[in-house]
């Protein structure tokens, strides 16, 4: 790696002769391992005036929390599109992925999504019986 290429850690700071340093900018969703904005996060905690103080890791665990979440159900739902030999995740992959999930179902119950459908149920009182003369016979 040439000498331009490389990140140094810390710029030095200041002409008075002293060197003070300073960190190099890394964000806080990086610096937790996460894809979710915990800035983001922090910021909405703030305005939706939900308490009037926020811990400094109150966001990154909801984050953290939410970035789960959205991972489970892409993975249940990419699941379920390949089933149906489906490319890509459309709404009715996602609600065949929620409802046949039973934790998922339970955090999400009345929940509607949009053009997904409802879950294939038959009734099995609206089957239709077999021919009286395939039927077995009961013996008493």
């Amino acid at each position: 790696m040439a000498y331009s290429q490389r990140k140094s850690p810390s710029k030095a700071v200041g002409g008075n002769g002293k060197r003070r340093f300073t960190h190099s900018k890394k964000s806080r969703s990086s610096r937790a391992g996460l894809q979710f904005p915990v800035s983001r996060i922090h910021r909405f905690l703030r305005q939706r005036n939900y308490t009037e103080r926020i811990a400094a890791g109150a966001p990154v665990y909801l984050a953290a929390v939410l970035e789960y979440l959205v991972a489970e159900i892409l993975e249940l739902s990419g699941n379920a599109a390949r089933e149906n030999k489906r490319r890509r995740i459309n709404p009715r992959s996602i609600q065949l992925a929620v409802r046949s999930d039973e934790e998922l179902n339970q955090l999400l119950p009345k929940v509607i999504i949009p053009n997904s459908g409802v879950l294939p149920n038959i009734n099995t009182v609206l089957l239709k019986k077999p021919p009286r003369k395939y039927r077995k016979r009961r013996t008493y």
